[in-house]
């Protein structure tokens, strides 16, 4: 990397020191939390989302609802991110999973024709048929202190299928495309890639520009080191690898640099998913949870992956498969993803990549690499189905939200490895994009089928 990391952490100080708040707040991860962090939940008379005892929720913002810039609120909101805003507000930058305008008519094709106005140079892929691209960002400007909505706006416009994301060091947020449609497939233009909006309060379109160096993919998430620069991503098939991106210049990622993709050193080709299949009682090869293996990156030729093989390349010198790659975080010095097919019973896995010292140096070579550790594998429903979005609260533990087939939750992991239920939806919807403001005091989280962005606050464990 040609920045050094010394000035790459003095560049950071000021936005690191906006999540150092939190780190205040967090117990010391390992150490022993209380019996009972939440009550039971208690079921919600609105039948939108059940919460432990003592706390509410707020509908903050709710899909076909007119925006501050005239546009509607887009479909599908998916994941997101907090930044500290102006004046101590909270700035919510969340995804949109919507693809295309199916019809010229109801609210998808009232907001086509509203993102039509706009300069073609602010919308991605600006084809203005039955095609057109209804995905991208939103930003709300929230008053955490009067628990409001101060202003709601597009960030981004044009692109399909935003997934999940993930924040960097320097107030940005990286949304994912999880899809590898191309032009030549009735598309204005190619699409695959991740982009990057900068946290702002202005409210205004970003010109929107692909991040081709990071690799053409079904992208799902990414989480950053605040240590190096380095971005680490997510894949959404059941094949899928984990990639690391190297940039040529740490917080200027328009500029290029290296992907890769992991490997573990003792296994090339190690196959992750310990599903079982026909009449097995054991995987072929099982990975116990809490196994550390010894990790190495391969670098990857041809990256803006024409045929979507980028994957297959990569397993063909050796990367590791993940079953459907989903949320990623950075926390507690480590990365915590997601795979949420994963597990003898395929109800999902949550793998820890921790960095090693020298990561993406010279130097990173025989002892000094890192490490994946399979972090949790519940192979019950009861306790995780099909984990998700994911996060990591002020007080140390994980929130993972599901993407199952009936009633989804929020669910923490505590260090010791137990589980608790944060969260329940009422209806068959799926929870994403769990996130905490700067401040700790209040939870957002989006009901993706209801269409709704939730404000949860309560007495949050240590806050």
């Amino acid at each position: 990397m040609k920045q050094s990391r010394r000035k790459f952490l003095r560049n950071t100080v000021a936005v690191a020191a906006g999540f150092a708040g939190l780190k205040k707040l967090a117990w010391a991860y390992g150490s022993e939390p209380p019996d009972q962090i939440f009550q039971h939940l208690v079921p919600d008379p609105a039948g939108l989302i059940d919460l432990p005892t003592d706390f509410s929720y707020r509908v903050i913002s709710r899909v076909e609802e007119t925006m501050t810039d005239g546009l509607l609120v887009p479909w599908k909101p998916d994941g997101m991110a907090t930044f500290p805003g102006p004046g101590g507000r909270t700035l919510l930058l969340c995804n949109s999973e919507a693809e295309v305008s199916t019809s010229v008519e109801g609210p998808k094709g009232e907001q086509a024709r509203r993102l039509s106005t706009l300069p073609s140079h602010l919308i991605y892929d600006s084809r203005l048929d039955e095609n057109q691209c209804l995905g991208g960002v939103s930003t709300i400007i929230f008053n955490t202190q009067k628990q409001r909505v101060e202003k709601q706006f597009m960030s981004l416009a044009g692109t399909l299928r935003n997934c999940a994301g993930g924040p960097t060091p320097w107030n940005s947020w990286i949304s994912c495309e999880e899809t590898t449609v191309k032009a030549e497939d009735g598309y204005g233009r190619d699409h695959g890639y991740n982009f990057e909006v900068i946290a702002s309060a202005r409210s205004k379109l970003q010109e929107p520009v692909p991040l081709k160096a990071m690799g053409r993919f079904k992208h799902e998430a990414v989480a950053v080191d605040p240590n190096s620069g380095i971005v680490y991503q997510t894949e959404d098939t059941n094949d899928g690898l984990i990639y690391r991106f190297l940039p040529a210049y740490p917080g200027r990622l328009q500029e290029g640099g290296r992907l890769q993709a992991l490997a573990v050193w003792s296994k090339p080709g190690l196959d992750t998913h310990n599903w079982l299949s026909g009449d097995e009682s054991t995987p072929k090869v099982e990975i116990p949870v809490g196994t550390n293996l010894a990790v190495r990156w391969l670098d990857l030729k041809n990256v803006e992956s024409p045929d979507n093989d980028l994957r297959l390349q990569g397993y063909y010198h050796g990367a590791a498969r993940f079953a459907r790659g989903e949320g990623m975080w950075y926390g507690h010095g480590s990365v915590f993803f997601a795979c949420t097919n994963g597990g003898r019973r395929r109800q999902g896995q949550i793998w820890r990549y921790t960095p090693s010292r020298f990561e993406g140096t010279d130097n990173e070579m025989g002892t000094e690499v890192g490490k994946l550790m399979l972090y949790a594998e519940p192979n019950n429903k009861g306790l995780i189905e099909n984990a998700d979005t994911l996060t990591v609260a002020p007080w140390g533990d994980l929130i993972v939200c599901e993407d199952g087939w009936g009633i989804n939750r929020m669910v923490g992991i505590r260090p010791n490895g137990t589980y608790y239920e944060l969260a329940r939806t009422s209806s068959q919807s799926e929870l994403a994009g769990a996130t905490f403001s700067p401040d700790g005091s209040t939870l957002f989280v989006n009901s993706q089928q209801d269409g709704v962005t939730l404000a949860i606050t309560g007495s949050w464990p240590f806050v």
